[in-house]
């Protein structure tokens, strides 16, 4: 266990700022709202290795685990009373009601004693009661607005979807990583499944979401995440 926090938990770096509110960027992709004492994560993707199988494309069916244990290490550290999962939670709706036992009992015991709340996402949007906590379609805290897919609105919000990575030559090496993408007035979360992937932040489906001149991209490493200014990314 003192390993897996290893990898998972971030340094103290400076924190993100975000319409007033400060942030702590997580290495394995979440994102602690203390002043909110709120843990914010995105894309879990929970069974979408079992969607693939089911597809006849095998993969090793251990991502929900793998997934549900790097979360249960972040909330054991922050102890958060609130649990935000900004979407796509689940590779498909159905798959919701399909968990092994030992997951579900897994995620009851990850919810209990505080608030968690399901945002639905592109991928999930039907999520059953059975999953414990409460379904919604976005939810404002502080004056954020959270939801799964980033919009063009001028209010703040912090959002999933696109699966954010950044990519930098170290070395004369290229280094390619899941990031936190932020200008200040908007935030889009890497994905936290095991088997997500990711786009690149310098791909055209950021470019209206951000202003370029202020935008940072939060690189996550092993054990702790670097901002980086959009002069130092590279394309794919």
């Amino acid at each position: 266990m003192l390993r897996l926090m290893s990898e998972v938990l971030a340094g103290r770096r400076p924190p993100i700022r975000l319409a007033g509110h400060s942030f702590l960027p997580v290495a394995a992709g979440a994102l602690y709202w203390e002043s909110e004492n709120t843990l914010l994560v995105a894309d879990l993707h929970l069974e979408k290795g079992a969607a693939f199988a089911a597809r006849g494309m095998m993969l090793p069916p251990y991502d929900t685990r793998s997934t549900l244990q790097r979360l249960a290490a972040c909330l054991d550290h922050f102890s958060p009373r609130r649990v935000v999962a900004l979407g796509d939670s689940f590779h498909r709706s159905e798959l919701a009601g399909r968990l092994s036992a030992d997951d579900r009992e897994e995620l009851a015991a990850l919810q209990q004693g505080r608030d968690w709340y399901w945002i639905l996402g592109n991928h999930d949007p039907d999520l059953p009661e059975s999953i414990g906590g409460f379904v919604c379609r976005s939810l404002m805290i502080g004056g954020i607005t959270l939801c799964h897919q980033p919009s063009l609105s001028r209010a703040p919000e912090i959002a999933g979807h696109l699966h954010p990575v950044a990519r930098i030559a170290r070395r004369g090496e290229g280094i390619r990583r899941k990031c936190f993408a932020t200008d200040g007035h908007r935030l889009v979360m890497p994905a936290f499944g095991a088997y997500a992937g990711g786009l690149n932040v310098l791909d055209e489906a950021f470019s209206s979401l951000f202003h370029w001149h202020l935008m940072q991209a939060w690189l996550t490493g092993r054990t702790s995440v670097y901002p980086l200014q959009a002069s130092l990314l590279l394309p794919d």
